[in-house]
């Protein structure tokens, strides 16, 4: 009798392993194979840019390492195994030469950083921080050093910004809008984070962005395309992350900003799902912990049998940066209506109203971060 195929998950970051964990407190036997092309330490992503406020090597950020996880679970995990291609009609995905068969396929991996195309021969020293393994070659890095530049106003780039200052490191930011987190907020709630962290001695250099990444000494100078020039030892790229959508479109599934699925998580193709960083859902793609939470529970469900569609809440975002707490709650993407905006510099409180006045975003910093879980009532979920 030919064996069972196990339900394959695709990664081993926050996603998988909490896929992994839901799934497990339902079914407890289907045989569930994770693969994963690093070291499969299961470790809160969110916490790397907290790491030197918290005193934290790398290591020390490590929950469990893969065979503590395969045990605890009752799981199989392969780590550093490079998955190179889908073929969804056999029911197998390929590792070079190997063919391995599955019951049920989930695609929790994640997303790439975006790379700039910069010229210089010290682009060495420029580091992107998207996993474990990535945050432990910059903390060993970093060792004995004291300058860093950071490419991006981002959440990442704050949050590190905040992080390293507090581990007492100078920062400079670099980046071409006019202040922080141009995406997520508002203006006035983008400034106070930059006043925050200009209190707290981080540089900014905005409307411009960096063209050159020099040699000089034992660290970098980066050539501004407005003629400035910085000098750092070492160098963070946080310009956003893109899902990983190539593997999928080469095996024929519906691909537009992420892997596309519907509120079940299930992809074009049967019994394949995606979660996480790589999936768009509904138009979305939620790059944070709690509507991964939520996706997680319901797509272990589905595994299990029964088929549940997620169901997102309200679901504010924190920003780590403690010089100027900040919540945030984004307006659906289609959203018709305005911000209305109080208060000053560290403290704003924003709310964005529909036509009928109905508060459905907020954004708040400052003092006024406090009143994020009243708010959250107020606001309409994003999927009920």
């Amino acid at each position: 009798m030919r064996e069972r195929a196990p339900v394959v998950i695709i990664g081993t970051g926050l996603s998988g392993y909490s896929l992994a964990r839901e799934f497990r407190k339902l079914d407890k036997e289907t045989p569930l194979l994770m693969i994963t092309a690093d070291d499969g330490h299961s470790y809160s992503k969110p916490m790397l840019s907290t790491g030197f406020t918290k005193g934290k090597l790398a290591d020390e950020l490590v929950q469990s390492d893969a065979g503590a996880m395969a045990e605890q679970l009752g799981i199989q995990v392969r780590t550093y195994t490079t998955v190179t291609a889908l073929d969804t009609d056999r029911h197998e995905i390929a590792i070079g030469d190997e063919r391995l068969r599955y019951s049920k396929l989930v695609l929790a991996w994640g997303a790439d950083v975006i790379r700039l195309n910069l010229e210089g021969e010290g682009l060495e020293h420029v580091y992107s921080i998207n996993d474990l393994m990535d945050y432990r070659a910059f903390r060993q890095a970093l060792e004995g050093r004291r300058r860093v530049a950071i490419m991006g106003a981002g959440l990442i780039g704050c949050e590190f910004a905040n992080d390293l200052v507090n581990g007492g490191y100078e920062v400079d930011m670099i980046a071409p809008c006019t202040t922080a987190l141009p995406g997520l907020l508002p203006d006035a709630a983008g400034d106070a984070i930059v006043q925050g962290l200009r209190d707290i001695g981080v540089r900014f250099h905005f409307e411009t962005a960096v063209s050159r990444v020099d040699r000089e000494g034992d660290g970098v100078r980066l050539v501004l395309d407005n003629g400035e020039t910085v000098d750092a030892d070492l160098v963070i790229s946080a310009v956003g992350l893109r899902p990983r959508t190539e593997l999928a479109k080469a095996a024929g599934l519906t691909v537009q900003k992420g892997i596309v699925v519907n509120r079940a998580l299930e992809t074009s193709a049967p019994d394949v799902y995606a979660l996480g960083d790589c999936a768009e859902v509904d138009g979305y793609v939620l790059l944070y912990v709690l509507p991964l939470m939520a996706s997680s529970r319901a797509l272990a469900k589905t595994l299990a049998g029964t088929r549940t569609e997620v169901s997102y809440g309200t679901m504010p975002v924190v920003i780590k940066t403690p010089c100027c707490p900040t919540a945030v709650c984004p307006p659906p993407l289609s959203a018709q209506g305005q911000w209305e905006i109080e208060g000053e510099g560290l403290d704003i409180r924003a709310l964005f109203r529909d036509s009928s006045s109905q508060v459905i975003g907020f954004a708040l910093t400052g003092k006024y971060a406090l009143e994020k879980q009243q708010l959250s009532k107020e606001v309409p979920p994003l999927h009920s």
